[in-house]
């Protein structure tokens, strides 16, 4: 992994970034890392129901893609050594609001009795015509 100073005032580092990068989840689709650590955080990019392999969005609904998009975060948070339940925070975008129940049905079959901090919003449009986009942060700190 590459290290790469952000910022650096009156001679004091303020953050080094490490990007994270794993083959077992979907690239990026723009000029952003799957995910970096700054300090003992790993901040996930969003993720959305892409498989890996194929590029393509998963068939079927809110609740496929949710699966999908978990199982990409949790290959990511993996590469950087830490797992979902390491997750402090989440952020959840929706299409519709009306697909909150089937989402969170999943989310919380996944999480189980952790329970990060989370918001959720519902969005005009996401990438690729995606239903639900899902970026996290986790603690390294055991």
């Amino acid at each position: 992994m590459a290290l790469k100073v952000s910022n650096v005032i009156n001679n004091v580092v303020l953050a080094i970034m490490k990007p994270v990068h794993t083959d077992k989840a979907p690239q990026a689709i723009g000029p952003y890392s799957q995910a970096v650590v700054v300090g003992d955080l790993v901040f996930c990019s969003g993720q959305i129901g892409l498989e890996p392999a194929s590029g393509e969005m998963v068939a079927g609904g809110v609740k496929e893609q949710t699966v999908r998009v978990l199982k990409n975060l949790a290959e990511v948070l993996g590469a950087a050594g830490v797992s979902l339940s390491d997750v402090v925070s989440v952020n959840v975008y929706l299409k519709s609001m009306n697909d909150f129940k089937d989402m969170n049905e999943i989310y919380a079959a996944q999480f189980g009795e952790h329970k990060p901090a989370r918001a959720t919003v519902g969005v005009s449009e996401l990438p690729k015509g995606a239903l639900v986009e899902i970026s996290c942060v986790a603690s390294l700190s055991k």
